[in-house]
């Protein structure tokens, strides 16, 4: 396992890590086994990644409390925990993007308290609200910083010019945002920026939300409660149009040995900028396999097949 710096850090992070968002997050996917959640992050230490990503909001809280559950065994230099706070959730249910600094203290504290840790590694801002300067926002993460409660500040979800806001400081250390191989609108602005200025870029969504695992067909349907809903990948005319993008790199993937997933992590490790990934899953052997992308070396004729099925299909 290769293992990367976090700019301006001093944190080794594995370049593959581990998304968490089904570990526990009930409020986002239906019949999840925590059991099995649970599972897939012990197998992931034990198999050397070290780089754990989660959010309050994921299970609203139950996500931090499994995964502190697991840590606790674990020496605490041995691993590297980023979560995210700014989303309030109240009794009746509603859901408030808060930026608030007095909130943002009382998020991490919460989040410090479920994950049974004195600090975290790395909190982002999870999502702007777009009330509250952003100046102010990560003013008071920094705070938390200097007490030593986070080791280094991260935002996510944000527009290039509001990410130059957060980082008038230089504060910013890492920025997470949507980037795969079917969504490669970062690369336009926000990659270039974050190499400028050494900002970690990780991007989420790796596998596009499960469309690079290569198992979906034209007549896959989302739950009700699924969160993806809401992406157009998975609408329409555009999810037919991506799924004849996905088996077109699928032979790409075929003609490497490998399998698309593995492909698609190996080719975001190959960008510019891209010191680490995160894929999810539900399930252990999701995390055994995810491994193997490391070991994959993506040449230059790759890129550029993969570059021409993004042309002929016109899409993104």
């Amino acid at each position: 396992m290769k293992f990367n710096l976090l700019r301006k850090t001093d944190i080794k992070v594995s370049e593959i890590g581990l998304g968490t968002n089904a570990v526990g997050g009930h409020n986002l996917f239906e019949n999840l086994n925590e059991q099995d959640g649970k599972e897939m992050v012990s197998t992931a230490l034990e198999l050397g990644i070290n780089f754990i990503d989660t959010a309050d909001i994921y299970g609203k809280g139950r996500s931090e409390e499994l995964i502190g559950e697991i840590l606790k065994k674990y020496r605490r230099e041995d691993f590297v925990i980023a979560t995210k706070g700014a989303q309030h959730w109240f009794e009746d249910g509603t859901i408030k993007i808060d930026n608030n600094p007095q909130y943002l203290r009382y998020a991490l504290e919460n989040s410090l308290k479920r994950l049974q840790m004195d600090y975290i590694d790395l909190y982002y801002l999870h999502f702007p609200d777009n009330e509250t300067p952003l100046t102010e926002a990560i003013g008071e993460l920094s705070k938390l910083k200097e007490e030593g409660k986070i080791r280094a500040i991260g935002i996510s979800n944000v527009t290039l010019n509001q990410l130059k806001e957060a980082n008038i400081h230089n504060d910013i250390s890492v920025l997470q945002s949507p980037y795969h191989m079917l969504d490669r609108s970062a690369k336009q602005d926000l990659l270039p920026y974050c190499i400028e200025h050494d900002i970690s870029f990780i991007p989420y969504g790796p596998l596009a939300f499960g469309l690079l695992g290569g198992k979906y067909t034209g007549d896959f349907k989302l739950s009700a409660r699924d969160w993806r809903k809401s992406i157009p990948l998975f609408q329409g005319e555009l999810f037919k149009q991506t799924l004849t993008k996905v088996e077109a790199i699928k032979e790409i993937a075929d003609r490497k040995q490998t399998t698309l997933p593995n492909l698609a992590l190996a080719w975001l490790l190959a960008q510019d900028g891209i010191d680490a990934v995160i894929p999810g899953g539900r399930h252990k052997e999701q995390v055994m396999a995810n491994m193997k992308a490391a070991d994959i070396l993506v040449e230059k004729s790759d890129l550029a097949g993969i570059e021409r099925i993004h042309n002929l299909l016109d899409l993104n």
